[in-house]
């Protein structure tokens, strides 16, 4: 009967554990559903990290790692992604229509001062207006994954797959060192600072189809270095 009631009051300040943290586990979804497009829904990711954050304080053990969250955030983050990842919004036919998107988005903007219409791309890559609305969400969920991740869409990884880590990372520091200081903080509080369109738009004074673009070139850019 001890042996149960102890059982219990562990099990009871490991939840309490999870509910210290689930403000943060709130912000963390909200901070990444502002990077998505309206068909994903924040309570979803919101509940995923939650779920996540329960499992995660269960089997913590203090004495390996002495800060909770420290422990827990990589993880929880990982599993919002997962859940994105699940949705299968990028099947292989949606991936090569997302990169010929992209490239003809980058070729588009060279004459013009604004991103083709889902109507304008369905025109020029003849295919149905329905199927490029739908890569292009695809993209942009994309676009919040790891950037190593990003550049297997299209080729199914195998370009990447033939690099070694650290050749690809200095490829990365070699294309962004072609551009300029503006261009390159883009990527960095995108990427690092994990800010949202808007929110760049705002620091740097861009427009937000600017910074797209620009996003867009960088990948594309990437891609074409390591022979993707």
């Amino acid at each position: 009967m001890m042996k149960n009631a102890y059982a219990q009051d562990l099990k009871h300040k490991e939840d309490e554990l999870a509910l210290q943290y689930l403000p943060a586990v709130k912000a963390m979804a909200f901070r990444l559903k502002e990077r998505l497009p309206s068909s994903v829904d924040f309570l979803d990711l919101s509940a995923i990290g939650t779920e996540e954050l329960i499992k995660l304080a269960r089997r913590y053990d203090e004495s390996l790692n002495d800060s909770f969250w420290g422990y827990a955030k990589k993880r929880v983050y990982g599993a919002m992604l997962d859940y994105l990842r699940s949705l299968d919004v990028l099947s292989r036919a949606s991936r090569k229509l997302v990169k010929a998107i992209n490239f003809t988005v980058e070729e588009y903007m060279l004459t013009h001062e604004e991103e083709p219409s889902d109507e304008e791309l369905a025109e020029i890559l003849d295919e149905s207006v329905e199927k490029v609305h739908d890569a292009r969400i695809a993209s942009t969920i994309y676009t919040v994954m790891p950037l190593g991740e990003q550049l297997q869409v299209g080729d199914e990884g195998a370009a990447l797959a033939s690099i070694e880590k650290e050749q690809l990372v200095s490829v990365i520091k070699k294309v962004l060192s072609s551009y300029k200081e503006r261009e390159q903080m883009i990527i960095q509080l995108y990427y690092f600072e994990e800010l949202t369109l808007k929110e760049i738009s705002e620091i740097l004074n861009i427009t937000e189809s600017r910074i797209s673009q620009i996003h867009k070139a960088v990948i594309l850019k990437i891609r074409e270095s390591i022979g993707a």
